[in-house]
């Protein structure tokens, strides 16, 4: 940038990248320059970025009218709806503390304009306000995630210490396997240490309070590693189980959300406002429970072993309610 000897361009420069806006009638006064000094400088910047257009990621400095400065766009830069969007989904998962929430989107906020940073801010400062994370008995949900990754990465033993549902602390000793994340949590999934049959085991990430590493690798067969994405369009519900067909009635309000959730499921015949609808998902207490949430408007028609659970459901709901 002009054999980078010019000191205040360099500095304009930088304030720019910082997503400064650069006004000349200010700099010039701060400078205590003229005017057409401080256009040089911004001259000089342009002649830089272009000349350098992939190494700024096709970053231009370019004039605004309506903020009367110089701004620096870039194709890498995040728009507003972007950032909008992005962070929505981050608030709505509530899986982070309030404090790894704020410490995210100021991160993600400096990949962004100024102007735009400020037009975000007042869209989501009410609900950054009102943020509420889920109850966690770990201390960083990000630290026992990253940590975890590496352990799998690298095949490591690992020994956990786990709250379950009942909130009973044990130990375990397993082999970390894949990790993913559904409606709120992370889960890890992984197989016993001393299992040697290979029976999947989930774990919520968020209980996990303690996690000792071991000098011991381990090593899978193919067939005992996880596809991610097949897991994920056959298990929703982060149960364990053996995939199944299930056939089932719907007719409720919205074939569609049915659609939605269920990635594999398809609509295999229509009769007025019900539809059959056929689907590959992991046969555990997770459909079961998705299935009754829908109420009258599921009739699960086979294998016969659901449509079993299903009534022994219904008939301990129902002994609820004589």
């Amino acid at each position: 940038m002009e054999n980078y000897k010019n000191d205040r361009m360099l500095e304009i420069f930088f304030r720019a990248l910082r997503g400064e806006s650069i006004s000349i009638k200010k700099l010039a006064e701060e400078y205590k320059v003229s005017a057409k000094s401080i256009s040089r400088d911004i001259s000089g910047i342009q002649r830089f970025l272009s000349e350098h257009r992939e190494l700024m990621q096709n970053a231009e400095l370019t004039y605004s009218y309506k903020e009367k400065s110089y701004i620096l766009n870039s194709d890498e830069f995040l728009k507003n709806k972007e950032l909008f969007a992005l962070v929505k989904v981050i608030l709505g998962s509530r899986c982070f503390s309030k404090e790894e929430i704020l410490t995210i989107i100021e991160k993600l906020k400096k990949f962004t304009t100024i102007h735009d940073k400020k037009q975000f801010e007042n869209l989501i400062c009410k609900e950054i306000y009102h943020y509420h994370e889920v109850k966690s008995d770990c201390k960083s949900v990000i630290d026992n995630l990253w940590r975890i990754i590496q352990t799998i990465e690298e095949k490591r033993t690992i020994t956990i210490t786990y709250y379950k549902m009942n909130r009973d602390e044990v130990k375990h000793k397993i082999k970390p396997t894949s990790i993913m994340f559904s409606e709120y949590y992370f889960y890890l999934i992984a197989y016993k240490a001393e299992d040697i049959e290979y029976n999947p085991i989930y774990f919520r990430i968020d209980r996990i309070s303690a996690i000792t590493e071991h000098r011991e690798n381990f090593q899978l067969e193919r067939k005992y590693d996880f596809d991610e994405g097949d897991l994920r369009e056959k298990n929703q519900f982060m149960f364990p189980g053996e995939t199944i067909k299930i056939r089932f009635e719907f007719s409720g309000l919205s074939l569609q959300a049915i659609l939605d959730r269920l990635p594999t499921a398809k609509v295999v015949e229509k009769n007025g406002n019900t539809s059959i609808i056929e689907a590959e998902v992991n046969h555990g207490r997770g459909i079961v429970m998705y299935l009754l949430s829908q109420g009258s408007w599921v009739k699960v028609l086979s294998p016969q072993s659901l449509v079993d659970e299903m009534k022994e459901e219904i008939k301990k709901i129902k002994s609820y309610y004589k």
